[in-house]
C-alpha cells in the first residue's frame, strides 16, 4: 500500500514545488520614460521596481518594453510579441509622445483600449495598471483637458487599476529631470518607482 502511495506523493511535492517556482511576468510598456533615456538601465523606474520585488522576495520578471520616440500605435504594434508568453501583470505607461506631437486624443484613447482588450483576451486574469500622463499648458486648455481625462475613463470603462499621473512630483521640479526639462533623471525615476510600486501593493502579487 505504501509503495503504490509514495509515486503519487512524489507527483503531489514537484506540482507543489512548480507552482511555487511559477514566475510571474510584469512587463512595463511605455516610452522613453520608461526605457530609461538618459540615464543607466539600472536607474531607470522598471530596473527599481525589479529590485523592490526582490527585497520582498516575490518571484516576479519586471520587463522593461519601452521605447524611446513610442506612441500608443507603437506599443500596440509590440503587443504580438511581448505575449509570447504569459503576462501576469502589464503596466501601460503611453501617451506622451501622442500628446506632444498633438495627435488626436480619440485615436489615443482608441489604441489604449486596443491595447487593454487585446491584453485581457490573451490572458483574461491579467493584471492591468494605467499610468496617467498630463500635457503642458502650451498645448491649449481644451486640448490638455480631453488629454487628462481619457485615462480615468479607459480605467473605470475597463475595471482596471489607474495611477492618475505618472510624472507626480517630477514634472515641472528641475532637480528631477535631465536638463532637457522632460526625461527624468535618477532621482525622478526614484519616484516613478515608487508610485507604480503603491498600486501594484495593493494586489497580492
Amino acid at each position: 500500500m505504501i509503495k503504490k502511495i509514495i509515486p503519487h506523493l512524489t507527483l503531489f511535492f514537484a506540482f507543489a514545488l512548480s507552482a511555487l517556482s511559477s514566475e510571474q511576468r510584469i512587463i512595463c510598456l511605455g516610452d522613453s520614460l520608461t526605457a530609461g533615456y538618459g540615464v543607466q538601465e539600472s536607474e531607470a523606474w522598471p530596473a527599481l521596481l525589479q529590485k523592490q520585488l526582490n527585497k520582498e522576495h516575490t518571484d516576479s520578471k519586471v520587463i522593461n518594453a519601452g521605447t524611446s520616440g513610442a506612441t500608443s500605435a507603437g506599443g500596440l504594434r509590440k503587443l504580438p510579441w511581448l505575449f509570447k508568453k504569459k503576462v501576469d501583470v502589464l503596466i501601460i505607461a503611453l501617451g506622451a509622445n501622442d500628446g506632444l506631437r498633438g495627435l488626436s486624443t480619440e485615436v489615443l484613447e482608441e489604441n489604449l483600449q486596443k491595447i487593454i482588450t487585446s491584453a485581457k483576451k490573451k490572458n483574461p486574469s491579467i493584471r492591468i495598471i494605467l499610468a496617467g500622463m498630463k500635457m503642458p499648458p502650451n498645448m491649449g486648455k481644451e486640448y490638455t483637458s480631453k488629454f487628462e481625462a481619457l485615462y480615468p475613463r479607459l480605467a473605470k470603462k475597463n475595471d482596471i487599476e489607474l495611477l492618475p499621473f505618472m510624472l507626480e512630483g517630477v514634472a515641472g521640479h528641475p532637480k528631477m529631470n535631465l536638463a532637457d526639462g522632460i526625461h527624468p533623471n535618477s532621482e525622478g525615476h526614484k519616484i516613478i518607482s515608487n508610485l507604480i510600486w503603491k498600486v501594484l501593493i495593493k494586489k497580492d502579487l
